[in-house]
């Protein structure tokens, strides 16, 4: 058998944070990978199309905007000229065609180069990205960890994140985004593993239903 590649990340998670380690044991092997096909422009698209939905909700009208294009791939130009009626029909909200045709002018024009981000920080990935309309802090560390594999991503505001760590540490109250970046320094650099972890606690039944 091959070494993991997150050994050194679940040796100091577990080290750190026994009540991690917990989880860790429980929940097995860590599956976190990032998705290389596709582009930067295709990971965008899903990262919008999954805003606040329910996992398989999600996939089923990212299928159905997929297959209104050639190869089942979008690109920016083609969403740029399709009428609004077939996205709706996809599953989309006006709202997020409205993002996913911001985004899609933006790449269309070239005034938001994405071929490069590979060599960027986290930081000035997320500067870059919040500039489209309807991507926020929370769509670009989804990217950050899912689609360039960064290790150390902690995305404080999101709820999931929040509602593990409130059951896994019995607080009393859900953490703010503040308490999850206390609470999670003692993670990093391996952040990223953690909030994986804890992502999955939660459908092992150790979190909210």
């Amino acid at each position: 058998m091959p070494p993991s590649p997150h050994r050194a990340a679940l040796s100091h998670l577990r080290s750190v944070d026994p009540i991690l380690g917990g989880i860790i044991d429980r929940v097995g092997p860590c599956r976190l990978e990032a998705r290389r096909s596709g582009t930067h422009y295709d990971a965008l698209v899903r990262s919008i199309v999954f805003q606040q939905l329910s996992g398989k909700a999600a996939s089923t009208i990212h299928r159905r905007l997929c297959e209104i294009y050639p190869g089942k791939r979008p690109r920016a130009e083609h969403v740029l000229t399709t009428e609004e009626s077939a996205l709706r029909a996809a599953g989309l909200s006006r709202q997020k065609i409205g993002y996913l045709r911001d985004l899609s002018a933006r790449v269309a024009t070239g005034s938001l180069p994405l071929a490069h981000l590979g060599r960027l920080s986290d930081d000035a990935i997320i500067e870059h990205l919040v500039q489209v309309k309807g991507i926020g802090r929370w769509t670009v560390q989804m990217f950050l960890m899912f689609r360039l594999g960064r290790p150390d991503v902690l995305p404080e505001l999101d709820l999931g994140v929040q509602n593990a760590i409130q059951r896994a540490y019995g607080l009393k109250h859900r953490p703010t985004p503040k308490d999850v970046l206390r609470i999670g320094e003692k993670w990093r650099p391996y952040a990223s593993t953690a909030s994986w972890y804890l992502w999955r606690s939660l459908e092992n039944g150790e979190g909210q239903g």
